[in-house]
């Protein structure tokens, strides 16, 4: 089955780079037919950002800063002006002090912890309040999670907490929007060689550890948390909400190592 998202119109948060998981959900959505808009934070992000944009024929980009509600509150109101309407958002935005994904975590600060629960997750419930407001007929909001919301996985720290509060968030926000057709869910990669994924101490042994044990000894691909992303924002999603799709070679179903790897 082919899925189509023609005549739907979203809007894509989070865009590093071309390895960006982000990316991947965009060019995932615009093979389906989908017209985008992009949001960046700053101008170094915006001419990376740019010619990507344009790459897809997407004409609107907004510079937001999701810690600022007034900065929200145009790059809102420029897209309804534009639009009128949003059928879907993509949430990829998170935030820690790369200094304190090291170490032990009962050193968080309480300054990284306050900035990482506020980007990283308080950032998805505004979003999805002002996005709601385009959304007459129903819409889909997605956002990107990982494992080590509730697997303690080494180097991920305060993030573990942050994405444990994205995912709870998740589900009360798929519960408040349900009545208004809006579907809200996540997506949960295995580890990613992205910029993101870069700052997390010991990236490369994680990556290669979660290949050779996954039960489809490979790790996620851009292509398949985009294909993932398309079906839950399309009309074959239809019926699916609060929840947390994992993509990441099945390695989440693992009690331990395959044997060839335990030591």
């Amino acid at each position: 089955m082919t899925i189509s998202m023609h005549g739907k119109r979203g809007l894509i948060m989070g865009v590093a780079n071309e390895r960006s998981i982000a990316w991947g959900i965009a060019k995932a959505m615009h093979d389906a037919g989908a017209e985008l808009a992009f949001s960046y934070q700053g101008d170094a992000f915006g001419k990376r950002l740019e010619p990507l944009a344009q790459s897809l024929g997407a004409n609107m980009m907004v510079d937001v800063d999701v810690t600022d509600d007034d900065s929200m509150d145009a790059a809102f109101a420029l897209i309804k002006e534009s639009w009128g309407t949003l059928d879907f958002v993509v949430h990829a935005i998170a935030f820690s002090d790369k200094s304190e994904l090291t170490g032990r975590f009962i050193n968080t600060s309480r300054e990284n912890f306050k900035n990482s629960l506020s980007i990283s997750c308080y950032s998805f419930i505004d979003v999805a309040n002002r996005a709601a407001q385009l959304m007459p007929d129903g819409g889909s909001l997605l956002t990107l999670t990982y494992q080590g919301s509730n697997r303690v996985t080494p180097f991920y720290n305060v993030m573990g907490v942050a994405k444990a509060a994205l995912e709870s968030a998740t589900r009360y926000l798929a519960n408040d929007l349900g009545p208004q057709g809006i579907r809200v869910n996540a997506i949960s990669p295995g580890p990613m060689k992205t910029l993101a994924g870069a700052a997390i101490g010991g990236a490369r042994r994680t990556y290669r550890h979660t290949e050779e044990n996954a039960p489809m000894r490979a790790n996620a691909t851009l292509e398949a948390v985009g294909g993932t992303a398309v079906y839950l924002a399309s009309d074959a999603g239809a019926c699916t909400t609060g929840e947390i799709i994992r993509v990441d070679g099945g390695f989440h179903v693992l009690g331990m190592p395959q044997l060839d790897h335990l030591v």
